[in-house]
């Protein structure tokens, strides 16, 4: 018989402690952390064409982007859980935390075989409870494909799955092209 490893729970300000010195991303549900997968090119191609652009876009507004690294902190009535998106857009002043917000205004996940299943699942559960966000979007990377959820329409499903079909972001007033999201030409800019 073999032994297996059971997880371990920590206390959330020894996550916090331990991310600022780890190499590897982990997120923390529950008191137990996990490790975050490395991402394709296209998944990175994506994000850096919609920070490009959703940044450019903020120049001189009260709001700001966040890109992969800096951590969303939801507190659920058991627990505070810690994720990575892929973008955080966050416009409220009192969010001042350097590591991590908590008041997105919207949330950007770019889809992986490996993470689709949460971030459809998992993740739009406990995104949909941060009483700031107004907007879920989710990237297909393998494929032309986004899917918006708006607090406004009842966190219903709005598909685009044509090129020349723009993502709009209403909360932001913004808008770009699916083609724009997966040029790889526009990352090399």
């Amino acid at each position: 018989m073999q032994a297996v490893e059971q997880p371990v729970s920590i206390s959330v300000d020894d996550y916090l402690a331990g991310e600022l010195k780890e190499e590897i991303r982990r997120e923390y549900i529950g008191g137990l952390v996990y490790a975050m997968a490395g991402t394709s090119a296209e998944h990175n191609i994506i994000c850096q064409n919609l920070l490009i652009a959703v940044r450019s876009h903020l120049r001189g507004k009260p709001c700001q982007v966040f890109m992969e690294s800096v951590k969303l902190k939801v507190r659920t009535s058991i627990e505070d859980i810690f994720y990575y998106p892929d973008l955080i857009v966050a416009c409220d002043p009192r969010d001042t935390d350097r590591y991590f917000k908590t008041s997105p205004k919207v949330l950007i996940e770019v889809l992986s075989p490996d993470t689709e299943r949460i971030d459809r699942r998992e993740k739009f559960s406990s995104y949909t409870q941060i009483e700031s966000l107004e907007e879920y979007i989710l990237v297909a990377q393998d494929k032309t494909e986004v899917t918006v959820f708006r607090r406004g329409k009842n966190w219903q499903p709005e598909v685009a799955n044509q090129p020349q079909q723009p993502l709009r972001i209403e909360s932001l007033d913004f808008t770009l092209s699916l083609s724009a999201i997966h040029d790889s030409s526009l990352a090399a800019n």
